[in-house]
């Protein structure tokens, strides 16, 4: 039986944050699972947005075909009678390496799926929506957040890879980002080909991959070590972009990106990379006070490029929020479950 939308209810409020994908970690497979990755999840940039119940699917605001599109395979997968109108207050920019495909697949069926009473979760959604293909870092930013490892995805599995580790991302750390806004990542059939294309990845690399991970990487989190954990994301970072390199024509998607980020390596930057396919660069620094100082420096060296933009971030310890409103003045909140 078909269902309607939840008696009374008026809207739902969705918000999914961004992640930065630090790299894969087992390209080679030889265990079963493929991929594998680590990520941070991004405070204050995030998709956000407001579904109400209505007779058909119509949305608006930023990325607005996208979602409606994905409003039609959620109300189909689920057999829902009705439809939705949908309102983007915000959204992640597309194709810049920040998870915006799922992060918007996820408010949009999350806030759905509450609007009519159900509460699939995360893992769920992604899944009906065709996210999570590869890496199940954006899925758990919104289910929980912090700084995540994901298992890779099983072979012959359509399931979302499961987080594996999940770990505070450190109070006083900052994230600056470093964006082009005339470059795009690899994404859609142009990123399956890519894919496909990639040489064999040595099975020793993949074990390196881990091994940084497990014994460099999150010990170094765990003891609030910038430098070492800033050292393990940087070898991560030249392993697995000289792979993509062929696909992408170099190590970074941009070369204006690129040239920043030497420059941030200049003035002593470990913590250095691209996030997924970029365009966007990331360096991990060590307080506001440095990040500040650093962007300062880096916006008058630039100050002629409009292509260039720069954000200071925080880890975000937290994940998405999913919020019902009523007409009265009472509010639900709905949990991922």
């Amino acid at each position: 039986m078909s269902r309607r939308p939840y008696p009374g209810l008026k809207s739902v409020e969705a918000a999914v944050p961004a992640r930065l994908h630090l790299g894969f970690f087992d390209l080679d497979g030889g265990l079963g699972r493929r991929w594998g990755s680590l990520g941070i999840t991004l405070d204050g940039i995030e998709t956000r947005l407001t579904a109400e119940a209505a007779e058909a699917i119509a949305a608006s605001g930023p990325s607005a075909d996208r979602a409606a599109d994905f409003a039609r395979r959620l109300v189909s997968g689920l057999g829902l009678s009705g439809g939705a109108k949908i309102t983007i207050h915000e959204a992640i920019p597309e194709h810049a390496g920040l998870g915006s495909g799922t992060a918007l697949g996820l408010a949009v069926g999350s806030a759905v799926a509450a609007l009519y009473g159900l509460e699939p979760n995360a893992r769920s959604i992604a899944a009906m929506l065709d996210r999570g293909a590869r890496s199940g870092i954006g899925i758990g930013a919104f289910e929980q957040g912090g700084v995540l490892v994901d298992g890779g995805r099983l072979d012959g599995s359509n399931a979302p890879a499961p987080i594996v580790s999940r770990m505070e991302f450190p109070e006083g750390w900052r994230i600056v980002l470093v964006t082009d806004a005339s470059a795009r990542g690899l994404h859609g059939r142009a990123e399956t080909d890519a894919f496909r294309k990639l040489p064999p990845f040595a099975p020793d690399l993949s074990a390196h991959l881990c091994r940084l991970v497990l014994m460099a990487a999150l010990p170094a989190l765990a003891e609030c070590d910038l430098d070492r954990f800033a050292a393990a994301v940087a070898e991560i970072q030249t392993i697995v972009g000289d792979h993509f390199a062929p696909a992408q024509g170099g190590r970074y998607a941009s070369a204006a990106v690129a040239d920043v980020l030497e420059w941030f390596k200049a003035e002593g930057c470990t913590g250095v990379g691209q996030s997924s396919w970029g365009p966007t660069g990331f360096i991990l620094v060590d307080g506001a006070g440095q990040a500040e100082a650093l962007v300062k420096k880096a916006k008058k060296n630039w100050a002629g490029d409009g292509r260039l933009g720069f954000m200071i971030c925080r880890g975000r310890n937290s994940g998405g929020r999913v919020g019902a409103g009523y007409p009265a003045a009472a509010t639900s909140e709905i949990r991922q479950r």
